[in-house]
């Protein structure tokens, strides 16, 4: 009787369709999964995306970067001169900091960081961007690129979480506190219009308290929100621009155009009027504006 319970024969004609049937169910099921993503070749991919496909996510290569560069961005020196230094030393194997970059909407945040990658991208610099919801993947990713020779950028654009999202535990996790490090060759970078990057109510200072100095320390709620950004060594803040930062932006943006310099002095005050009707003196409402000018002033050049 030796191996009789292992044996085929010992199964009953009804168990084997059973059987049968399960394994061209099985077979019919593998057929609709789709085929898996090919690996990028990172010597010549620069950026890609995180990409999910149901319950499966793959890295999927940007084929058009934007081409902007650093001397692009005006009006941002500071910032500017903090995140390339950061980057810098991320570069060259380096210790750097996991980065935040927060304030006014439309300054140049995400801009900075495309043309940092830009910079850097001939020694090794690469990107891969991930969505807020996406972000639950962290660790999946950091293992498919963990060992690899190239810098890698973890850039979350936007990022705002609501109470409980299930997205917000994992970025805390690979920033620190997971048992798992995140390896050497990963920094995170994050840009968002909240400092703390989750919403601040009224009732959250009545958990704060005084001490018997007199001193205020803040409550469960808030510090919980502030852990977060706080786990980032590099906080990179940016303001809404001047009336003559604004101008100073369009007219770069202008000349990127050809426009020439007379074209650019009468185009102000249509600048300004541009800038009041949208609220909003920010970058992207510059560079807006300058397309729109430079567009319709190649119009008449016809």
């Amino acid at each position: 009787m030796d191996g009789a319970l292992n044996s085929s024969s010992t199964l009953s004609p009804a168990l084997l369709a059973l059987i049968a049937r399960a394994e061209t169910v099985l077979a019919r099921f593998e057929a609709t999964l789709p085929a898996a993503a090919p690996v990028p070749d990172w010597s010549t991919v620069v950026a890609c995306r995180w990409r999910k496909r149901g319950v499966v996510g793959s890295l999927e290569p940007v084929r058009h970067l934007a081409p902007i560069r650093l001397a692009d961005l005006q009006e941002v020196e500071p910032q500017k001169e903090r995140l390339r230094r950061n980057l810098h030393q991320f570069v060259q194997g380096l210790p750097a900091n996991n980065v935040l970059l927060t304030g006014a909407r439309g300054t140049g945040k995400s801009s900075l960081i495309k043309a940092c990658l830009n910079e850097w991208a001939p020694e090794g610099l690469r990107l891969i961007e991930v969505d807020k919801a996406d972000l639950v993947d962290l660790p999946d990713i950091v293992d498919q690129i963990a060992g690899l020779p190239q810098r890698f950028i973890l850039f979350a654009d936007d990022l705002s979480f609501d109470d409980g999202e299930s997205g917000y535990k994992a970025l805390k996790s690979i920033l620190d506190g997971s048992i798992a490090q995140a390896s050497d060759n990963v920094l995170v970078c994050a840009t968002s219009n909240r400092r703390h990057l989750l919403p601040e109510h009224m009732k959250d200072n009545l958990s704060a308290k005084h001490d018997e100095n007199g001193e205020l320390h803040p409550g469960e709620a808030i510090e919980e929100k502030i852990s977060l950004s706080e786990r980032f060594g590099l906080w990179v803040s940016f303001y809404p621009f001047s009336q003559n930062e604004y101008l100073s932006i369009v007219a770069q943006w202008l000349r990127s155009f050809e426009i020439s310099e007379t074209a650019i002095s009468a185009a102000r005050q249509q600048a300004l009027i541009w800038a009041l009707e949208r609220g909003s003196r920010s970058g992207r409402v510059a560079f807006q504006f300058a397309k729109d000018y430079a567009g319709r002033h190649e119009q008449r050049a016809e």
